[in-house]
């Protein structure tokens, strides 16, 4: 029996899955999957917190005894690891599924990062080990942004899309809280050894538990369609809609008129994803690669340098610099959570915007004051925590653009792309601000430093002023067309069982588009 989505005159498939998922009410469901699948940022914030602060113990005698440069060199090993994870486990996303790669992803930085733990020396075998286990571990957290956006922005219902996504991003700061706690407990109350091994542990431990909750979510649906596995993606959303009643909601009718039409084709690779930023979406990757680089620029040079600042210019003890991250961290993940909502609502255009902005201008006015000397640490860390408040959600934003931008069939490549785009630029930040940082004696240098960061976020806040998408509340296939689209379908399709539309020819010919007009 001919399979009821898929013309067999012409291939094209007509489908409402999009506009399924997207009139579904928030439900437990939804809740499950954003825990499941968003501790990706915790785990990030968790890890290089815990490598930062151990990063002093593995130079000691009673632990690895390691040089300077070797501890150096492992921020830098983690970081490419975590490029090559990104363009890696992002193109095997799109080609294979979500649902496959935040398995596999997760399991990977597990892997690498449990590993770690067990490097017992600091000879040369023993520290390329280590390389390999953090190497391991930063392309498991890479491709776990790639897979684990793409997922959820194609699961969660559009008018939410905004507020979860930039929320999840704002847990990074979450998991530097944990990651804080974890390593004042281990280094300070277990023996040197001892403690930066469970201070490594603390990511994989949680990992482990919530590779048991990703078992239990579907596939993309949307994925599933845009390459032709139609019936797979029909007991996807059948799952999810299932799901959503069980929890006592009534689902809404579908309206036919929402339902797309696609020519499911093989797997796109980087090339074609090229072609799509650089033909038919110039000015959405300009925006995309402007608010990456700018927030990537700006966390770099302050969360990385912010310990030297603490200790060098303003006396504290080293080992009370961990409270003062924890309150700066409080700041940042207050922003999104509070904030997140405003994006959906108020819009995507003003709130990126309006965020960057202040963020930059707030800056602006704290460096003078740190230049007139007029700030203690204490001071300092409020003024940090009101900036990053606003900062902390335009850096959230930046990933939600990036994700919600391109087409489903590129999406995952395109983050990844991005993402190490952002990395690329914001490597630049610690060292730049640590050689301004120098003795701490010279305050100008660093004023100098700070201006600069705040002026970079006003440009990030100038371009997505004339740049952005006003994508709040919009499907995803109307913010941008997929690759495999042949047009909107018409208002005279009629719902049926299975993909929601039966299959049809394609119909008359309409006027063309521009390549940058939504879907």
């Amino acid at each position: 029996m001919a399979n009821p989505g898929v013309s067999q005159r012409s291939g094209v498939v007509r489908s409402l899955i999009p506009a399924r998922v997207d009139r579904l009410p928030w439900s437990p469901f939804h809740t499950r999957m954003v825990i499941a699948l968003g501790t990706a940022w915790v785990l990030e914030g968790l890890e290089i917190t815990v490598a930062s602060a151990v990063a002093g113990t593995l130079s000691e005698p009673a632990a690895l005894n390691m040089s300077s440069t070797q501890v150096g060199a492992l921020a830098t090993v983690y970081l490419v690891g975590e490029v090559v994870g990104a363009l890696f486990f992002g193109n095997l996303a799109d080609k294979m599924g979500r649902r496959k790669l935040f398995m596999v992803t997760l399991a990977v930085y597990l892997i690498g990062s449990g590993l770690t733990a067990f490097t017992m020396g600091s000879s040369t075998p023993w520290i390329i080990y280590m390389y390999a286990t953090r190497f391991i571990a930063g392309m498991g957290i890479g491709g776990e942004y790639a897979a684990m956006h793409s997922a959820i922005d194609e699961l969660v219902p559009a008018k939410y899309r905004g507020r979860v996504d930039i929320g999840i991003s704002g847990t990074y700061w979450g998991g530097a809280i944990l990651g804080t706690l974890g390593t004042l407990l281990f280094l300070n109350e277990l023996p040197t050894d001892v403690g930066w091994r469970l201070g490594f542990l603390l990511g994989p431990v949680l990992a482990v538990v919530i590779l048991f909750v990703r078992r239990h979510l579907p596939e993309s649906p949307r994925w599933q369609v845009m390459h032709g596995k139609e019936e797979e993606a029909e007991k996807s959303i059948a799952y999810i809609e299932e799901e959503v009643r069980r929890t006592g909601h009534d689902l809404p009718d579908v309206d036919p008129a929402k339902a797309i039409e696609i020519r499911p084709s093989p797997h796109r690779g980087y090339l074609t994803l090229v072609r799509v930023l650089f033909s038919q979406y110039p000015t959405r990757s300009i925006l995309g690669a402007t608010l990456m680089i700018t927030q990537s620029f700006l966390y770099n040079a302050i969360f990385f340098t912010y310990t030297l600042v603490l200790t060098k210019v303003y006396g504290i003890p080293s080992s009370a610099a961990p409270w003062y991250l924890i309150a700066f961290a409080a700041g940042n993940l207050a922003g999104p959570l509070l904030l997140g909502h405003l994006f959906d609502t108020v819009g995507r255009r003003k709130m990126i915007s309006g965020t960057y902005l202040l963020s930059g201008l707030l800056l602006a006015v704290s460096a003078w004051l740190f230049y007139l000397g007029v700030l203690t640490a204490l001071t300092q860390t409020v003024l940090w925590c009101v900036i990053f408040f606003f900062a902390s959600a335009g850096a959230s934003s930046a990933y939600l653009t990036v994700s919600e931008l391109f087409p489903v069939e590129v999406r995952a490549q395109a983050i990844a792309v991005f993402f190490a785009i952002a990395q690329c630029f914001g490597a630049l930040g610690p060292i730049l601000y640590g050689a301004l940082i120098g003795d701490g004696a010279d305050r100008t240098r660093l004023a100098i430093g700070y201006l600069l960061a705040a002026g970079i976020m006003c440009v990030g806040a100038f371009v997505e002023l004339v740049l952005g998408v006003d994508a709040e509340g919009k499907s995803l296939e109307d913010v941008t067309r997929p690759l495999s689209s042949v047009q909107k379908a018409g208002k005279t399709i009629s719902e049926t069982p299975g993909l929601g539309g039966q299959s049809v020819n394609p119909p008359a010919n309409r006027p063309p588009r521009r390549p940058e007009d939504p879907g």
